[in-house]
């Protein structure tokens, strides 16, 4: 009777601890990140994690070392050399710059890419907002870029950050 019941208790404890499982992550957007001389820098991709948000992926490659500003930007066009085409910074709810603004930021403001001394760096956040809201705005008629700049983001000057010249940029397409 006693290895009936420590039987029943084990299989008991046992199916208490289940997994949490992770949000499904679908792909819904890519972008090949390109230099202004049109060599490839790396990708990002959006994803839509469960059924109401929305994540950045970013893998740079052949970026200088060190820590960059990385926004959305409001046009998806990257024409070469300066990357100016692309825009300000994806911001459909006209609030201010900076995660260290008092008001919050801006859907277009990112963490600084973390880029190691062989080139390589990668960045992984969730979007702030819901996917119901955030399509629209990157999915817009004009489409949306990433760019990732020559310095890092101060996080605090309006509207830019401080974060220099744009030396990658890739539009987003949808992926079917």
């Amino acid at each position: 009777m006693k290895k009936i019941a420590a039987t029943v208790l084990a299989a008991s404890l046992l199916a208490s601890c289940s997994t949490v499982s992770e949000p499904t992550r679908k792909i819904i957007a890519t972008a090949t990140l390109l230099s202004p001389d049109g060599s490839i820098m790396g990708n990002a991709t959006i994803a839509a994690v469960g059924s109401d948000r929305l994540a950045l992926h970013v893998d740079a490659r052949n970026v200088p070392a060190g820590s960059h500003g990385t926004h959305l930007h409001e046009t998806g066009r990257c024409a070469p050399r300066d990357f100016k085409s692309a825009g300000g910074h994806l911001n459909p709810f006209g609030a201010a710059h900076g995660t260290l603004n008092p008001k919050g930021s801006h859907l277009g403001d990112l963490p600084n890419l973390q880029v190691a001394p062989d080139g390589t760096g990668t960045l992984d956040i969730g979007l702030m907002g819901s996917r119901k809201n955030l399509e629209p705005a990157i999915f817009d008629a004009d489409g949306t870029a990433i760019v990732i700049h020559a310095g890092p983001d101060d996080y605090a000057t309006d509207p830019s950050g401080a974060s220099g010249g744009r030396i990658a940029c890739g539009v987003f397409a949808r992926v079917r």
